[in-house]
């Protein structure tokens, strides 16, 4: 039997296995600092006027069903939100997160008139998340955010999901991997911190195709990552075509397999900021289990231990 050794991850303060968000905003900002989600009423580029169309795996809310209510002034969603958050960590800092929809997907003028008074002093936050796509960053966009990245933190979040161009057909992605290089390209020149969405069990991928898309990251080496595992909603397309057409879907034990080998590949100083997503209970066709978040965390973090595992134990972008 091999001997578990003593955890050799240099970034961690809870003896976890890979670098957690929480231990980079501990470390940076010295104290509790929480996300505040917002939705500021965009929609993406291939949904219709009515709401239709868009990637077949996103929900109605446009994968923001945690965020604020879109009919509510930004300024009162953040207020009422970060209040409910500050009952719990009274001396925590916000951070606005424009989670819902595609955050840049607008003129630069609307999109000054929705984030000036985040960065100028008006509403009181830490920094910004903004949730975007890679077919909305023109040069225009990409300059406005290098400059209020000079005011406050900026986090710009991408959606990757797969690198696989049959894949992102499928899922009606509606761009190609050469347009996701393109405009990391551009990104990669600024000091922009970058946040890489992946999705794990997307139809018919295999393991290896998801670890190929970790390690795809891995060359970019982006400031963060998050990990998802597929959540199949009610009123999607893709709950439409799984009805019809049953795909396979990761179990547990498989996700996390694939999420430890997809953490040893990724260098060690890339920010986990999820290794599950969330997903509304009554929404949920399937997988069930990831309503259990806490045990697959605790699950990922036994399945590192038990393997001798570390984030980075396989980091090959040296090659590179």
């Amino acid at each position: 039997m091999n001997q578990v050794k003593e955890n050799p991850f240099p970034y961690t303060s809870d003896n976890k296995r890979y670098y957690t968000w929480n231990h980079y905003l501990k470390t940076t900002f010295n104290q509790k600092v929480f996300k505040v989600a917002l939705d500021a009423g965009f929609s993406c580029p291939h949904r219709r006027s009515d709401g239709k169309g868009g990637c077949t795996f996103c929900s109605e809310a446009g994968s923001g069903d945690f965020a604020g209510n879109r009919s509510m002034l930004l300024a009162k969603q953040f207020e009422e939100q970060k209040a409910m958050m500050l009952r719990k960590w009274p001396d925590g800092l916000a951070i606005a997160y424009f989670q819902a929809y595609t955050n840049t997907y607008a003129p630069l003028s609307t999109l000054k008139e929705i984030y000036e008074p985040f960065f100028n002093g008006t509403i009181d936050c830490l920094g910004v998340a903004i949730a975007t796509r890679p077919d909305c960053l023109d040069d225009e966009i990409i300059e406005y955010l290098v400059e209020k990245n000079k005011q406050k933190p900026l986090y710009l979040e991408i959606g990757v999901q797969t690198i696989f161009d049959e894949t992102s057909r499928l899922i009606n992605r509606g761009h190609t991997t050469e347009v996701l290089e393109e405009t990391l390209t551009r990104l990669k020149k600024t000091d922009i911190p970058l946040v890489l969405h992946i999705i794990n069990s997307l139809p018919y991928e295999s393991a290896d195709m998801m670890i190929q898309t970790a390690k795809w990251v891995a060359k970019w080496h982006p400031f963060a990552i998050k990990i998802h595992m597929l959540h199949i909603l009610k009123r999607t397309p893709m709950a439409l075509q799984y009805q019809h057409s049953p795909f396979p879907i990761l179990s547990k034990e498989e996700y996390i397999d694939i999420v430890v080998s997809q953490l040893e590949v990724l260098p060690e100083d890339i920010v986990i900021q999820r290794l599950t997503g969330d997903a509304p209970s009554e929404d949920l066709i399937t997988p069930l289990w990831t309503l259990s978040k806490v045990a697959v965390l605790n699950d990922i973090d036994k399945a590192m231990v038990a393997r001798n595992s570390w984030q980075g134990k396989y980091d090959e972008t040296s090659k590179y």
